[in-house]
């Protein structure tokens, strides 16, 4: 008799379901997009003189921010309602980890705009999102807070950086020394009519 692959054995699971929701994997992706041109954003006008491509280039920093921040909510409430499949078999402490890591993932992605969000404000930059919606600052002026907001939001980028790096890392070690499905599993998604959309 043949042997089963990890991927068939998953998909013939009844349990749970076997691959990630459509809409779970195109938020995946356009996240993991739109911080990495975030991030690479930020970090490279920081250092910039102001000028009017560094305001431009501030305003796209916002937008980018203020998008992954209502695409990380959304992505969590949907999570919330939707299980997602069934662990791979992996040893505990492994487990664990990346119980922390996607914990880590989520509350970053939702604290560091908003902290950015906070800082903008602070600073007297309001958004007006893609030069359309004014977006309500969440508090006054206020310089000093501004100094102090800006340090944690930089920290707060940097930790994430990492964090993607070693949910990257550990994405490789599963495709390519444990040989089992994870990364498959987010590079495909549900056929509509198996277990949802």
């Amino acid at each position: 008799m043949p042997r089963s692959s990890p991927l068939s054995a998953i998909i013939d699971s009844q349990s749970a379901p076997e691959l990630y929701t459509r809409t779970a994997v195109a938020l995946h992706w356009l996240i993991a997009l739109l911080i990495t041109c975030g991030f690479s954003l930020g970090a490279y006008m920081v250092d910039l003189h102001i000028s009017p491509l560094k305001v431009k280039l501030f305003n796209y920093h916002k937008w980018i921010g203020m998008t992954v921040l209502a695409l990380a909510l959304i992505r969590l409430a949907w999570r919330v309602k939707h299980r997602p499949p069934p662990e791979v078999p992996m040893p505990r402490w492994q487990l664990h980890g990346s119980r922390i890591i996607h914990y880590l993932l989520y509350v970053l992605l939702i604290v560091t705009p908003l902290l950015g969000w906070l800082y903008t404000s602070a600073a007297g930059y309001p958004v007006v999102y893609l030069e359309l919606l004014p977006i309500p600052d969440l508090v006054h002026k206020n310089t000093a807070l501004a100094k102090v907001l800006v340090q944690i939001h930089a920290t707060l980028a940097w930790t994430l950086f990492w964090v993607v790096m070693l949910h990257i890392a550990a994405a490789i070690k599963h495709q390519f020394i444990d040989h089992d499905v994870t990364l498959r599993r987010m590079l495909t998604w549900r056929r509509p009519g198996s277990h949802g959309p």
